[in-house]
């Protein structure tokens, strides 16, 4: 099962980080699916900052910050996967 959780708003290349804009909460220890049109690939949420402090958990509205193991594009839908 998966349900949305949030959109990409800005991807950092060189650390290979995604800044997401949450429309639900989200863990440290989802899995995540990332995906724009027909690229897609899951990940598990390891480190995640809000305001470039480490936290365990955020709420709907943040934005945060996540290190991905494959490149995402801005625009791209992030679906929690059950």
């Amino acid at each position: 099962m998966e349900k949305q959780i949030g959109k990409v708003i800005h991807w950092y290349d060189k650390i290979g980080v995604a800044v997401i804009k949450l429309t639900d909460t989200l863990k440290k220890g989802d899995n995540i699916k990332i995906k724009r049109e027909k690229d897609e690939f899951e990940d598990t949420v390891n480190s995640m900052q809000l305001d470039h402090a480490d936290v365990d958990s955020a709420e709907k509205g943040s934005e945060v910050a996540i290190k991905l193991s494959s490149k995402a594009h801005d625009g791209s839908v992030v679906l929690r996967v059950s």
